[in-house]
């Protein structure tokens, strides 16, 4: 079983601290050094990129954290002391021992003369919790710190957006009545910092709290029995897998072990925090269920995606950290206002479905097909009524701050065996096989009946490229044209498809056609890439002067990659998900990055690709007015703007050989 148990270090914290007005510095995100000693040359080096430029275009065919202000935290304690039984006299902000417990004669301190649960959430069928062997038991000497702040430390480092989601926190978790939200901040906005100065103040006000942490992998390791014990009988967190999790829960062993593991995870845990928390968003999957059983009210979900693909997920998981969610008397009186308003007309098989889905519905069809603008602001206004209480957004502002980002959508014209190709995908029935055949097809021709092999070996790969014209595919054509401008340009190339071809068949054709090799110019990750190769492959193509091009798969380069190294990105197809294209352009567009960030997202024109690039985007529309519309947009910020190749701004699409096969350029 994948978990692991970790020892929280005793900070104690300040019960007052002003909050600094400036902006802070990002913790907690990845942010990239640049290790790279820049040489001393004789002023020519631009000139001598230029010129390599134009050759191009004249063809045919990281900063490390500061350590200085880490001395002056012990001035800005206001000294609290409490007596210890073990350590005498101790600063309950800072640590300092006033008092060592040897020089303390007379040791008296008041004891607890009862256990209660207030801490803990009671279960449903009224037990008394302490009933588990291994459960948690709260002291009145556990409420003696009164108030929950951040640490000075960590203050000092918070952003504005990061201070508010820390109160909002605050709010909802340390409250009369406790209840669990949601943190919707964008990818590389600095949740994991923020949560985990939570944490230590969380655990500072009730260190017998036994926070479970579910992420997307943890590492496998056995004894889980004996693991969850540890976790319950010392001050720990405990991280799990949401399958690890899901299985353990799901089991349906009768033997005492696999009870008495469900047990515990199920009632033991103070806290609940969900790492990538949009993942249980399926009402019909295990894990989405047994995340539900979990009996603390304290349940935590941070995504930097939160919209996924419909409206009902998001209910699913605002159901997630508050049961029955659409029956809470705050959401009554909106939904009532919502159905009174939406056009029904033309959807009455909606109206069919229970009262849920029939409003999960009806606002998902307002949002994206209602040609009534006032109508869509007016049901975004009462969805973020709805909940303003437990949904905090932060759009990422703070990438403001960067050099920018230029995404761009190329349609491309398909060559003439291409289209033929195309002919024959329309014969298939199934969704999946149309587009994991034809995102081969639409890069080369010949990688037909090789997408339906399983074989994707490089010296297989090699013996196809021997036997092609590469430019019989437009968008390897394309591929390669940008990774000769990047080269003379000297920038780095991030490649991105959600299948295993077509990115085996372009790093196998870079190592062909450039002479690079795999580890030292050519880097990759895939979803069965190791955590230390994914570590290593990471720092080698951000920092090393040598990297020229990564391949990643789309899924497997998720939160918590960072390929600043990078300034240009094509994604190789579509995903009907459009939140895990917007990932893969954040692994680049995120703070530590220097240069400006140009993002082509490739589609083969008239084809069922094009088709998907058109429901993908309906759906991205929608997170986009739920949670970024404002007064100051109107109906044009949410449409793509149709860009003119002679004025796009970009250098690298004024190439001739990189825009003859572009139908049609659109800008987000």
């Amino acid at each position: 079983m994948g978990n692991r148990v970790y020892k929280e270090e005793k900070i104690s914290l300040t019960s007052e601290f002003d909050i600094k007005k400036d902006k802070g510095v990002y913790v907690g995100v990845e942010d990239d050094v640049d290790a790279q000693t820049e040489n001393e040359d004789d002023g020519l080096g631009d000139i001598w990129q230029e010129m390599s430029m134009a050759l191009e275009f004249s063809k045919d065919a990281i900063e490390d954290p500061s350590n200085e202000h880490m001395l002056e935290d012990d001035e800005d304690c206001d000294h609290s002391f409490v007596l210890k039984d073990d350590l005498g006299y101790v600063c309950r902000i800072c640590g300092v021992i006033q008092r060592g417990i040897e020089t303390i004669i007379d040791i008296q301190y008041n004891k607890a003369k009862k256990s209660t649960n207030a801490y803990a959430f009671e279960p449903r069928n009224g037990k008394n919790r302490e009933s588990i062997e291994t459960g948690v038991k709260f002291s009145e000497d556990d409420l003696a710190v009164t108030g929950i702040t951040a640490h000075p430390r960590h203050m000092k480092q918070m952003k504005p957006h990061q201070v508010e989601g820390f109160n909002f926190l605050l709010s909802n978790l340390v409250a009369d009545n406790p209840g669990g939200c949601i943190l919707a901040h964008a990818p590389g906005s600095g949740k994991t910092f923020m949560i985990i100065s939570f944490m230590q103040s969380f655990l500072a006000k009730y260190p017998h709290a036994k926070p479970l942490v579910v992420l997307p992998k943890a590492d496998n390791r056995s004894q889980q029995l004996d693991v969850l014990k540890k976790w319950v009988e010392c001050k720990s967190i405990l991280f799990l897998g949401y399958k690890q999790f899901s299985t353990i829960i799901c089991d349906g062993g009768t033997s005492q072990t696999s009870i008495s593991c469900r047990e515990i995870l199920l009632r033991a845990p103070s806290i609940l925090i969900l790492d990538e928390g949009h993942t249980p968003r399926n009402e019909n999957t295990d894990v989405l269920q047994s995340l539900a059983k979990v009996q603390t009210a304290r349940k935590v979900v941070l995504s930097g995606t939160l919209y996924q693909n419909h409206v009902k997920e998001v209910f699913n998981i605002l159901n997630l950290v508050r049961p029955k969610f659409l029956r809470l008397d705050t959401s009554k009186s909106v939904i009532k206002r919502i159905m009174s308003k939406v056009h029904i007309a033309g959807v009455k098989k909606q109206l069919k479905a229970g009262a849920d889905a029939a409003f999960y519905d009806l606002v998902e069809h307002t949002l994206q097909k209602d040609e009534n603008f006032e109508r869509k602001v007016s049901v975004i206004h009462d969805l973020r009524e709805m909940t303003s209480k437990v949904l905090h957004y932060y759009k990422g502002d703070f990438l403001d701050e960067l050099p920018g980002l230029v995404d761009f959508t190329v349609v491309l014209s398909l060559g003439p065996r291409q289209k033929d190709e195309v002919h024959k995908l329309r014969r298939f029935q199934r969704k999946f096989k149309i587009s994991s055949v034809g995102s081969a097809v639409y890069l080369h021709p010949k990688l037909n009946s090789f997408s339906e092999n399983s074989d994707t070996t490089d010296d297989k790969m090699d013996e196809l490229l021997n036997t092609l014209d590469v430019r019989e595919g437009v968008k390897a054509k394309f591929f390669l044209n940008m990774l000769n401008l990047c080269e003379s340009a000297g920038e780095k190339l991030l490649v991105f498809s959600q299948y295993l071809v077509p990115l085996k068949f372009l790093e196998r054709l870079s190592v062909k056609v450039k002479g690079w090799q795999p580890g030292i110019q050519v880097f990759s990750i895939t979803g069965e890439s190791s955590s230390d190769h994914r570590e290593w492959s990471m720092d080698r193509f951000n920092n090393s002067p040598d990297a020229k091009v990564f391949f990643g798969s789309i899924k497997a380069c998720g939160e918590g990659i960072s390929l600043v190294g990078a300034s240009r990105i094509i994604i190789l197809d579509v995903h009907l998900n459009p939140s895990v294209t917007r990932q893969a352009i954040g692994r680049a567009f995120r703070p530590g990055q220097k240069k400006k960030v140009y993002a082509y997202r490739l589609v083969a024109g008239d084809s069922p690709e094009e088709e998907d690039h058109s429901t993908c985007f309906k759906k991205e529309l929608i997170a986009k007015m739920w949670f970024e519309w404002n007064k100051y947009c109107g109906n044009r910020d949410f449409d793509m703007e149709t860009v003119n190749l002679n004025a796009c701004n970009d250098l690298f699409l004024e190439s001739q050989l990189l825009r003859e096969d572009i139908r049609d350029l659109y800008r987000r």
